[in-house]
C-alpha cells in the first residue's frame, strides 16, 4: 500500500468517527437539570381589620418630656379661711340705709388653709398660666421650679368661665414651653400629662387623646367647656399643669377628672390652648377675658329636632332664641335656625360653637352659616360685649377690688324669689366680697338704695363711692342678707 492509498483511509476513517458522533449526539439529547426558585408573590386582597404589617413599638416620649417637666412648676398657695355670724351694725350708714333691724355678715378668722397645684412658664421672664381653682381665694401663692428655687407670684387675672389664670413671678431667662395646635389633635394621638399630682413634683404620665370638645359640666353659667378628653392619669395637684404632644408643645392645661373617689379613674380633661392662649392674651393686654358673644340661646340638635325642621340628619347647633339687640339679630339669625359653620368649620355640638367663638373678641366678625328651610344661609355676625356693645370691656380698680364675678339673673328666678330685678354672683375671689362674706349665689338687688339688674348698674354705684358700700339682697334658698362694704383699703 503505497501513502496516498494510506492517506486515504485515514481521512475516511476520520469522516466516519466525526459523522458517527454528530450523529449520536441528535439521537441522544442530553438530561436537562431544572432548579426551582421560590418567588414570594404579593397578594393585592388584604383584611380591611388588619394592618398589612406590623405597626412597630411605642413612641419615644423622652423628649417631650425632658423639655416639658422644666417648665411645669409647682404653685402652693395659703388663704384663711372664715366662718360668718350675724351682727347688729354699729355704722351710723348702716342704720340709715336699712334702719335698726338691719344686720350684717362680719368673718370671724381661723387657721390657713394650704392648697398646691400645677402651672406652666409661658415666657422666659416669667409669666405662668395655671388653673382659675388653683389660685382662687389665695392671700399668698408661691411658685416652686423644677430647679427647686421658689418665687412669690402676682395675679396678673383670672377668667372663671374657663378656669385659666394668668400668674407673674420676677424671674428671668427661664425654660418655658410653645402653644402647639390643639386643633390639629388626632383622636388616638400620644400626649403627657405632667405636673405635681399629691406633691409629687415634676411627673410625667402618657395616654393619648379619648375625645375633643368634651363638655362635663363642671365651670357653671356662662362658661366654655371644650375639653380635650385623654387617658393620661392626672390626680389631685396636677391641675394647672402641661398637656403636652410628642413634639414636647404645650396643647392643654391638665384642669379635671372623672372620678367617684377623687383620685384617677380613667378619665382626665384639659382645657384646649386654642381657649388657653386666647384668655392669656386678654389677660396681659386688658387684665381681663373679652368675651365676645353671637347673642343667642343654644342647644344640641336631636333626632325630633331634626324631624321638626325636615332636616335628613341631625347635624349642628339649634337656634332656641335671639337676643334682642345682640349681633345675631342685627345681621338676620332667627330663632329655629341651625348652625353648622362658624368661619367655614364645621360646627356639630354647643362646645364646639362655644370654642370658635370664644376665640375672638367683641368687634370681631365672623362668617356664620344656618340651616333655615332645608337651605344653607350665610351671615356675617359682629360679636358684642356682655353689655351690647363692640366695646372692649375693662374692669375699674374698684370693681375688680371686689373680686367678684356676675351673671344675669333669670327671670324664673326672679318669680321664683319674688324680686323684681337683681344680679347674681356667680364666684367670690379674693377681695372686699369675701373679707364682707358675700358667697357666690347671693342675689344683689340694691346697692346703696338703688335697683341693680346689670353688673354695669353695679359699676354706676361702685365709681361714685368713697367709703361704704351697702348691699341688699338674698340667697337662693330665700335667705335676705344685708352687706356693708369698706371700700378704702
Amino acid at each position: 500500500m503505497n501513502a496516498k492509498q494510506l492517506f486515504s483511509t485515514f481521512a475516511i476513517a476520520i469522516i466516519s468517527a466525526f459523522v458517527g458522533v454528530m450523529t449520536y449526539s441528535l439521537v441522544k439529547q442530553p438530561d436537562v437539570i431544572k432548579e426551582q426558585v421560590p418567588v414570594q408573590v404579593e397578594h393585592a386582597a388584604r383584611y380591611a381589620s388588619l394592618p398589612a404589617e406590623p405597626q412597630g413599638g411605642y413612641p419615644d416620649l423622652t423628649f417631650s418630656a425632658e423639655k416639658s417637666v422644666h417648665a411645669v412648676v409647682h404653685v402652693t398657695t395659703k388663704a384663711t379661711s372664715s366662718v360668718s355670724h350675724q351682727m347688729m351694725p354699729d355704722h351710723p350708714l348702716f342704720e340709715f340705709f336699712f334702719g335698726p333691724r338691719g344686720f350684717y355678715q362680719e368673718p370671724q378668722q381661723q387657721q390657713p388653709v394650704m392648697g398646691s397645684g400645677s402651672g406652666v412658664i409661658l415666657s422666659s421672664d416669667g409669666f405662668i398660666v395655671t388653673n382659675n381653682h388653683v389660685i382662687d381665694n389665695a392671700d399668698e401663692i408661691e411658685v416652686t421650679l423644677n430647679d427647686k428655687r421658689t418665687f412669690k407670684a402676682v395675679k396678673v387675672g383670672a377668667d372663671p368661665t374657663t378656669d385659666i389664670a394668668l400668674l407673674k413671678i420676677d424671674a428671668s431667662d427661664l425654660p418655658y414651653l410653645r402653644y402647639g395646635n390643639s386643633d390639629d389633635l388626632r383622636i388616638g394621638e400620644w400626649v403627657l400629662a405632667v405636673g405635681n399630682p399629691f406633691n409629687l413634683n415634676s411627673t410625667v404620665t402618657a395616654g393619648i387623646v379619648s375625645a375633643k370638645s368634651r363638655s362635663i359640666q363642671i365651670l357653671g353659667q356662662m362658661s366654655i367647656e371644650a375639653f380635650i378628653q385623654t387617658d393620661a392619669a392626672v390626680n389631685p395637684g396636677n391641675s394647672g399643669g402641661a398637656l403636652v404632644n410628642t413634639r414636647g408643645e404645650l396643647v392643654g392645661i391638665n384642669t379635671a377628672i372623672a372620678s367617684r373617689t377623687g383620685s384617677f379613674s380613667g378619665y382626665s380633661f384639659a382645657v384646649p390652648v386654642s381657649i388657653v392662649e386666647k384668655v392669656v392674651n386678654d389677660l396681659m393686654e386688658f387684665g381681663e377675658v373679652q368675651r365676645g358673644l353671637i347673642g343667642v340661646n343654644i342647644r344640641e340638635m336631636d333626632n325630633e329636632l331634626a324631624a321638626e325642621l325636615n332636616m335628613d340628619r341631625v347635624n349642628g347647633v339649634y337656634v332656641a332664641e335671639v337676643i334682642e339687640g345682640g349681633g345675631a339679630a342685627a345681621a338676620g339669625i332667627r330663632a329655629h335656625d341651625v348652625i353648622v359653620s362658624i368661619n367655614g368649620e364645621a360646627v356639630n355640638t354647643v362646645p364646639q360653637l362655644q370654642e370658635k367663638v370664644g376665640r375672638f373678641r367683641p368687634g370681631d366678625n365672623l362668617q356664620v352659616e344656618v340651616i333655615r328651610d332645608g337651605k344653607r344661609k350665610p351671615f356675617t355676625v359682629t360679636l358684642r360685649n356682655i353689655h351690647g356693645s363692640t366695646d372692649v370691656v375693662v374692669t375699674s380698680a374698684k370693681m375688680a377690688a371686689l373680686g367678684a364675678a356676675y351673671d344675669q339673673l333669670s327671670d324664673s328666678d326672679k318669680q321664683r324669689l319674688r324680686i323684681r330685678n337683681g344680679l347674681k354672683v356667680s364666684s367670690v375671689g379674693s377681695g372686699k366680697f369675701r373679707e364682707a362674706g358675700v358667697k357666690e349665689g347671693y342675689i344683689i338687688t340694691q346697692a346703696n338704695r338703688v335697683p341693680i339688674n346689670s353688673e354695669e348698674d353695679l359699676k354706676k354705684v361702685v365709681e361714685v363711692l368713697n367709703e361704704g358700700l351697702f348691699l341688699t339682697g338674698i340667697y337662693p334658698n330665700g335667705q335676705v342678707a344685708y352687706y356693708a362694704i369698706n371700700l378704702q383699703d
